[in-house]
């Protein structure tokens, strides 16, 4: 039996998914995301080459989290300037980016390397339920924990 596997992103047909956030697990949700723009889903998944799919999440802003994560989680962030490292908890964030907790918890679960960037930019997240991908038809993920 012989392996086959994809040689360029070109050759696999990329297809759309929705994904409704409202009351999901972060982490849960995150894992499943991820698996679709990796392409593990996929009989022609390879790791070195893009198979994956585009990946649109709505309703961002009502994104659960286990436990007293909502106060006790931060997020650091750092100019590159002495003393200008600060924190955000993930109610502020929730508050002035909530598309933000869905990204930064998919791209710590995507691999290190350039190939990363490629899949993150297949994601399209919105913090409320309107997205402008109707023209792409996008087919609803009912499984997604």
């Amino acid at each position: 039996m012989k392996t086959t596997l994809a040689k360029t992103s070109a050759d696999t047909e990329k297809k759309w998914y929705i994904v409704d956030a409202t009351g999901k697990t972060l982490g849960r949700l995150s894992v499943q995301i991820a698996a679709i723009l990796r392409g593990r889903h996929k009989p022609t998944y390879t790791p070195h080459v893009d198979t994956g799919d585009f990946v649109i999440v709505i309703n961002a802003a009502k994104i659960a989290l286990s436990g007293s994560k909502e106060e006790n989680k931060s997020y650091m962030f750092y100019s590159g300037w002495v003393g200008n490292a600060y924190r955000r908890s993930v109610a502020a964030m929730r508050a002035r980016r909530p598309e933000f907790l869905i990204t930064h918890a998919v791209k710590g679960m995507l691999p290190k390397n350039r190939l990363a960037s490629v899949m993150l930019k297949k994601l399209k997240v919105y913090a409320g339920a309107e997205h402008p991908h109707a023209a792409q038809k996008p087919v609803e993920i009912i499984n997604a924990k």
